[in-house]
């Protein structure tokens, strides 16, 4: 058995062929692939992805920078909670809710020793050298970073006078405060099967004096402009799709974490009873958006990354190989790049097993997990791949149009999956 298993996981990486290991796998299969009388054609999926809209993406990304980093535990953060749930309930997503919960942290401590906690030091070490620990595996084990090549320092950036443009610096200049938290998410109601649901999300908040554009602005506004055309007034779903945008990333997973603790064991419980109401649905898959702008390449022997985009810049859809999940997660992940492959515009996709560091990780031992990104966790932007990550340097203005549109061809592949798995329709 353990052969066959093996010889059926090698085969589907290599033809992309989803993977159903045995008989339990066959809800899973049903759930990722739509029947015949629900597949939808083609030509609406590609018309839903006409619907995206670069400027409206810039758009909204530009209105999250307003607010600075979003450091969680500040009014900047709780601000742009406020602002991203007034766009979602602009774009007829109406059903906003907030997770809430208490986080006793801090990130930064303001007094004259500038001491950073336990956390944030654990986030400052990540990726910072050869064979750096990142990473979540289950049972404790953490993969360690494969670093090849060039690499080049990260860390989080925790003095504020490194930030040149004083108007910015005084926006991130509240430094957090332990207390509750909230966090938005609204719901897609399914026509036919409301009690299951795919979540799409994004982390709101970030860190580092900068304005956190593409980390994780690039993935929340990208979760915004699915809300924005999946809630369209002519468009329905058979299947339920949450967007969801967590808080407290930077600081552990800790927005997710609590939503997962908070609504796990309510899944496909109708409330009240005979309601037709699923106030959490059946979680059917995970797809989590984290940095999906700067795909420059490797840093040279200097260190440095290059201005411009690479010709070679695709979408990195990772999964969780330890996972209890992982091949349900892998199937998922194929299913993105084969909508990747049909209806994204600019870059193509690629498929990795080593999804770690992202609120997808949350999840990922009881739902199919994925996460989409501009360059693999590890191996890449854990080596330097990207010098805005946590840097004052992450702001709107560093990043040119061809930086934008991998953002936006995240959404196209997004877009074009999500309408397939949860069966879109536009009414006419």
């Amino acid at each position: 058995m353990r052969v066959r298993m093996l010889l059926a996981t090698l085969c589907a990486v290599a033809t992309g062929v989803p993977l159903v290991a045995h008989a339990q796998d066959a809800a899973a299969a049903a759930a990722l692939t739509p029947a015949p009388a629900q597949a939808r054609s083609d030509s609406l999926v590609k018309a839903l992805v006409g619907r995206l809209d670069l400027e409206k993406y810039k758009t909204s990304l530009k209105g999250l920078t307003q607010f600075g980093d979003r450091r969680q535990g500040t009014d900047r953060n709780r601000a742009a909670v406020d602002w991203i749930e007034a766009q979602l309930t602009s774009y007829g997503c109406t059903n906003t809710e907030r997770i809430r919960y208490l986080y006793t942290g801090r990130q930064l401590r303001n007094d004259s020793t500038n001491r950073v906690d336990s956390i944030a030091r654990g986030a400052m070490n990540a990726g910072g050298g050869r064979g750096a620990g990142m990473g979540g595996g289950r049972g404790g084990a953490r993969p360690t970073n494969p670093v090849k090549g060039n690499s080049a320092r990260t860390f989080v950036n925790i003095d504020p006078e490194l930030q040149p443009d004083s108007a910015l610096r005084r926006i991130d200049a509240q430094w957090d405060t332990p207390g509750p938290r909230d966090e938005v998410y609204c719901t897609k109601i399914g026509t036919t099967h409301p009690d299951e649901m795919y979540i799409v999300s994004g982390h709101m908040d970030g860190h580092g004096f900068g304005a956190a554009a593409n980390d994780d602005g690039s993935g929340t506004a990208l979760v915004m402009e699915l809300a924005r055309v999946l809630n369209s007034p002519d468009v329905t779903t058979e299947r339920s799709i949450r967007f969801a945008l967590w808080n407290n990333e930077e600081t552990g997973l800790n927005g997710a974490r609590a939503y997962v603790e908070q609504r796990k064991d309510l899944q496909g419980k109708e409330d009240p009873a005979g309601s037709g109401k699923y106030p959490e649905p059946k979680w059917l898959g995970m797809i989590q958006h984290d940095m999906m702008m700067f795909d420059h390449g490797m840093p040279g022997p200097d260190g440095k990354v290059s201005l411009e985009q690479r010709r070679e810049a695709d979408v990195n859809i990772e999964f969780a190989g330890n996972s209890r999940m992982a091949i349900e997660s892998q199937r998922l992940a194929w299913f993105f790049r084969a909508a990747n492959d049909k209806f994204a515009l600019d870059y193509p996709a690629a498929v990795g097993d080593r999804m770690s560091n992202t609120d997808s990780d949350a999840f990922k031992d009881l739902s199919p997990a994925i996460s989409l990104r501009e360059n693999e966790r590890l191996s890449q932007i854990g080596s330097g791949w990207d010098p805005q990550w946590h840097q004052p340097t992450d702001v709107y203005s560093t990043y040119s149009d061809k930086d934008f549109r991998l953002g936006l061809n995240a959404v196209e592949t997004t877009l074009g999956a999500i309408a397939q798995l949860t069966g879109a329709t536009i009414k006419k």
